[in-house]
């Protein structure tokens, strides 16, 4: 699984971030999504998942 975020759609507002805080963060200057590990490993799967179903800009993509 590889994750795709981009930054000039994200509007900041974090679920990825509280959903798995081992992949996702925010940036402090733009409060923008920061991909802490673009190829997460298999255990994190659902979650990253849910987390890119949560994004309310759909910011967050998986392939």
């Amino acid at each position: 699984m590889k994750i795709t975020a981009d930054t000039d759609v994200c509007i900041g507002a974090g679920m990825c971030a509280l959903t798995v805080p081992e992949v996702f963060d925010q940036s402090e200057e733009e409060g923008t999504v920061v991909v802490l590990d673009g190829e997460p490993p298999a255990s994190l799967e659902a979650a990253v998942r849910r987390a890119v179903q949560l994004c309310p800009s759909g910011a967050l993509s998986v392939s």
